[in-house]
């Protein structure tokens, strides 16, 4: 073959390989941004659902579910930005999803617009809401209430993690309950501060919701 054939044939090929990669990185290109609009789309579905549903309570329930979603953006946007890791990302959105869910129950049983402060914490982060000895998961009761600060209010299990929800008792709640304990403990005598189990000496408060 002459050499000018050989390179007019070489230098279609090479044309033609341009243009096949060339088609495949705008292929690529597009799935992408298919895939991109449709979790936008997706997010947005559900971003437009949860505030309708949310639109059943009372607006200080609302705030606070909006606060949720909020947080639940700010999570999203680090694990965009590569600030955090998937373990973060996943725990975290997690935990956000687990607060929504014993927020609405309390808003349905109690069918009152208000919410206490909830702490929502998985077995391993016992440490942040309790100094040692911590307590066990066999020992809590429902409605069980820890150092005259926490009440224990239930479990949520989301993904394969299972948090422990507490409410976070304000000061008049506080006051009230250690009048009471006082009464119990030494009816007809003076009162005297009641002294908190080991357990109830443990806690101490420590906000861990946002991420």
């Amino acid at each position: 073959m002459p050499p000018d054939l050989y390179v007019a044939g070489s230098c279609v090929r090479r044309g033609k390989d341009m243009k096949a990669k060339f088609t495949l990185q705008r292929r690529a290109i597009l799935i992408f941004m298919l895939c991109a609009a449709c979790a936008v789309a997706v997010c947005g579905q559900k971003s437009r659902r949860a505030r309708q549903d949310d639109a059943r309570f009372g607006p200080a329930v609302r705030a606070y579910l909006a606060y949720l979603r909020n947080e639940q953006e700010v999570v999203d946007d680090r694990v965009s930005r590569r600030e955090v890791n998937r373990a973060y990302y996943v725990r975290n959105s997690n935990r956000i999803r687990a607060l929504r869910e014993m927020a609405t129950r309390i808003a349905l049983e109690n069918n009152n617009d208000y919410l206490p402060e909830l702490e929502a914490v998985s077995l391993d982060e016992f440490d942040q809401l309790f100094d040692d000895p911590l307590p066990t998961p066999e020992t809590l009761r429902t409605g069980e209430t820890l150092n005259y600060q926490l009440r224990f209010l239930g479990t949520v299990a989301e993904g394969r993690e299972k948090f422990y929800l507490f409410a976070r008792l304000d000061p008049y709640e506080q006051s009230e309950l250690r009048k009471k304990e006082r009464g119990k403990s030494q009816p007809g005598a003076p009162a005297s501060p009641a002294q908190p189990s080991s357990i109830e000496s443990a806690t101490r408060p420590r906000r861990v919701v946002s991420p």
